[in-house]
């Protein structure tokens, strides 16, 4: 059976590229890039040559990049070290975050009785700049704002120079998962003041357990994995030349084709959006996934009008790689904290969410298959509910 991918918001396929600049260094630079000999400097020019790329892609200082392991170690960093370093009393967050944001702010509150406010998204899944406003007015504490650039499951963007400049004239710092939206969108942190933000490479096409933090270097913010004094003793451990290098070739391939990449993902995006309405009577689209210059491109976030749990499975079964919502919440038997929010209770009892994520090798035969077989799901439910009402 061909497989078709489509949850690439979960995660994405290595290219031959980045596979073979990876394979090259596990043969060739295994020294530690700690070590003063040469093969320890050889790998260690290698990371710096990557930051600095990073570096020029963000246009930031390359001290502001510092590698981890994923963007969930990222955001741990910075909501923990905000609140043990830098004096955070007060965290202002959103109910549809990722979960490793979510339960980090909490475990905040938990153990360190930090004060959570949640901004209430509107029933599009979108934050609102006055409401944030009136929060950081009410209070004088050491307030850290964290918001996600681009939600992973509806796709909804934040403008993320408004939110970071509101955040500032305010006196908060200001942190943003960027993991979604890193390297498919233009970024200039010389020009939008956020404080910290986070990447993960899994997201481009580059290798799972390799992300980095931004770090402005102003912050004063302190690394909470302690140890030696690698990535300028923010982040101790021996560094992982060979994800780094992975990085840094998915970052190079995504940067230099992302015009090309986004052009053809919106217009497969379309012609999903277009195929399931003529096809699936009753359809409709969650958040804003469905307005192509409001939403994450590679995200749509569809809503099926019968109720399936097990859809997943049954594409499954039929070669189609796909989810119903976060990765991290795929085991779940409730609804993820995006879909109630968007969605109304009664609504949600009647309907299935699925979430279609794209790249840039999606095409359009893949998603034919897919339409199809929602399609023939559809029908059969809509044959069950007939045989119901006639029994």
């Amino acid at each position: 059976m061909d497989r078709i991918y489509l949850d690439n918001a979960a995660t994405t396929p290595l290219t031959e590229e980045v596979i073979d600049a990876m394979v090259g260094v596990l043969k060739n630079n295994y020294g530690n890039p700690s070590s003063t000999h040469s093969l320890g400097q050889e790998a260690k020019i290698l990371i710096e040559n990557v930051r600095r790329e990073i570096a020029d892609y963000l246009k930031v200082s390359p001290a502001e990049i510092i590698f981890t392991s994923c963007g969930t170690e990222s955001n741990n960093m910075v909501i923990k070290s905000c609140v043990e370093h830098l004096n955070v009393e007060r965290i202002i967050s959103s109910p549809i975050e990722h979960k490793c944001v979510a339960e980090t702010v909490l475990d905040m509150k938990k153990r360190k009785g930090v004060e959570v406010v949640y901004l209430r998204p509107d029933k599009k899944g979108d934050v609102s700049l006055d409401q944030l406003e009136n929060i950081l007015k009410s209070s004088d504490k050491k307030t850290l704002v964290t918001l996600m650039h681009a939600n992973n499951e509806i796709g909804n963007l934040i403008d993320l120079k408004k939110f970071a400049q509101l955040c500032k004239a305010n006196n908060a710092l200001f942190h943003s998962d960027t993991v979604q939206s890193m390297a498919h969108m233009d970024m200039d942190f010389s020009d939008i003041p956020v404080d910290f933000a986070s990447c993960s490479a899994h997201k481009f096409h580059g290798p799972k357990g390799s992300g980095f933090a931004f770090i402005r270097k102003a912050s004063g913010l302190k690394g909470i994995i302690t140890g030696g004094p690698q990535e300028r003793s923010l982040r101790a451990g021996t560094e992982n030349v060979c994800g780094i290098v992975g990085l840094g070739k998915a970052l190079e391939i995504y940067l230099k084709n992302m015009d090309s990449y986004a052009n053809h993902i919106k217009e497969i995006k379309q012609y999903t959006i277009d195929q399931l309405s003529q096809k699936i009577e009753g359809v409709k689209f969650n958040g804003r996934s469905a307005e192509l210059e409001n939403s994450l491109y590679t995200v749509l976030s569809v809503l099926l009008p019968f109720k399936d749990p097990m859809i997943g499975l049954k594409l499954d079964m039929k070669g189609i790689a796909i989810s119903q919502g976060s990765a991290c919440s795929s085991g779940a038997a409730k609804p993820s904290m995006v879909m109630m929010m968007v969605v109304d209770e009664e609504e949600m009892d009647q309907t299935t969410p699925l979430r279609v994520s794209f790249s840039h090798l999606t095409t359009k035969e893949e998603i034919d298959a897919l339409v199809n077989a929602v399609e023939e799901i559809t029908q059969s439910f809509q044959i069950e509910k007939a045989n119901i009402e006639h029994r």
